[in-house]
């Protein structure tokens, strides 16, 4: 799959990075957010952004971040400014675009390395457009 970035000047680079209010250097998703790592992009919120994952588990893949660091749902969750409802807006959105609103989507937040989290910055996985077989794996 190919990789398709916006093409993004230095100034809008640079006020990227100023919106961002928390961020983490090393951070992977941080750097998607101020355009440092190309990312295929499908969605852009005031708060959010939306790409493609890079190993898609289903025909929808897409990774929904907060624009702002927080580690996992759990931090999200006591910061108390409503990202994780944001983001379960966004997955809506996302699957309706992606036409698999109406036959069902799975929408999940790994917290932690024993859940399989393994980039330490929320993002929640839309994934739809086959069998989702529960459990997992």
């Amino acid at each position: 799959m190919a990789v398709i970035t916006p093409v993004r000047g230095t100034e809008e680079k640079e006020e990227r990075r100023a919106a961002v209010a928390l961020t983490e250097p090393d951070c992977l998703f941080c750097k998607i957010v101020a355009g440092e790592v190309p990312a295929n992009i499908v969605r852009e919120g005031e708060r959010t952004l939306a790409f493609r994952d890079i190993n898609p588990q289903a025909p929808t893949h897409v990774l929904i971040i907060p624009k702002e660091h927080h580690p996992d749902a759990a931090a999200a969750g006591r910061a108390g400014q409503g990202l994780l409802d944001e983001i379960a807006r966004e997955a809506q959105a996302v699957a309706e675009a992606d036409g698999v609103a109406e036959s069902g989507y799975r929408l999940v937040f790994n917290t932690g390395p024993g859940a399989g989290q393994t980039v330490f910055h929320l993002h929640g996985h839309v994934l739809g457009g086959r069998g989702l077989e529960w459990p997992p794996g």
